[in-house]
């Protein structure tokens, strides 16, 4: 859907990116906020001692996140960009049992990050039969923004028990939006078009960011960052497959590199979720 707004809304620069991720936070903020509110009849403004809480949220989850994920999109397909995003599952539970120490790392769950970390170097090499070497500006910055968004869940996890996650959620969005909106626009970014789809996809990705977001932080507030994580597996999945329908990148998510690097993250993911057996006296 992001592509696609690059599409209707004639985004091509760097700036014109950042400034359409702004304003889609900037408008997700201010919905995260009403519907977290209204949902859970609680206060619309943070206690004061959550700010700092709120300041490192909207540098590491909107504005580091998010100017990496926007630029990378821009020089990367939608197949290629789902599959790499896959593997923040893995940076997520590497940041938490290593960073944070909120959780221990395990043999098992080494052995399903080494997995998922082959599928996307399965992806690299490939070059996904288009001859498109590794980049820093596709790749790169996509592989920083899945590490950016881990650290994002951990500090989720460390402030959420103790503040509100609706409120955590939207007013980083919001503050975060608000800085990208001003960086696109003072680095001259501009919509070359504008019309009814492009609004539309804004709108929709705003929503989006809302409702799935205002949910993830209420999730890591009461669960270990893995067991929330499990559930990213549906992203690279559903990414290679949009991707496939919706901007016509049917050879590229039915070449064999790409379904078995979707294979490799999958497989990993699931190794590193799966119950543990417990053994009966």
């Amino acid at each position: 859907m992001i592509k696609l707004g690059y599409r209707f809304l004639s985004i091509g620069g760097t700036a014109d990116q950042i400034l359409f991720a702004g304003l889609r936070f900037t408008l997700a903020g201010i919905l995260t906020v009403l519907i977290g509110r209204a949902i859970f009849k609680g206060p619309f403004w943070p206690k004061r001692s959550a700010w700092p809480c709120v300041a490192w949220l909207a540098l590491f989850q909107t504005i580091l996140q998010y100017t990496l994920f926007y630029i990378s999109l821009g020089h990367l397909s939608g197949v290629r960009g789902s599959i790499i995003n896959g593997t923040g599952t893995f940076w997520a539970i590497l940041v938490a049992c290593l960073i944070f120490r909120q959780e221990r790392l395990t043999a098992r769950k080494l052995a399903g990050c080494a997995l998922g970390f082959f599928g996307i170097l399965l992806v690299n090499l490939s070059g996904l039969h288009t001859g498109e070497p590794f980049s820093l500006l596709g790749d790169g910055f996509m592989i920083l923004s899945t590490i950016a968004s881990s650290v994002s869940a951990a500090l989720l996890r460390q402030f959420g028990g103790r503040e509100e996650p609706y409120l955590l959620s939207g007013w980083q969005f919001f503050f975060g939006g608000l800085i990208l909106t001003a960086a696109g626009l003072i680095f001259g970014g501009r919509f070359g078009a504008l019309n009814v789809q492009g609004i539309a996809v804004l709108i929709y990705l705003a929503f989006v960011s809302a409702v799935a977001y205002g949910l993830w932080a209420l999730l890591l507030a009461h669960n270990p960052v893995s067991k929330v994580q499990i559930y990213f597996f549906v992203t690279p999945v559903a990414g290679v497959f949009l991707s496939a329908w919706l901007l016509g990148e049917k050879n590229q998510a039915l070449g064999w590199p790409a379904l078995l690097a979707l294979v490799c993250v999958s497989l990993g993911i699931y190794i590193v979720n799966r119950p543990q057996k417990t053994v009966q006296p």
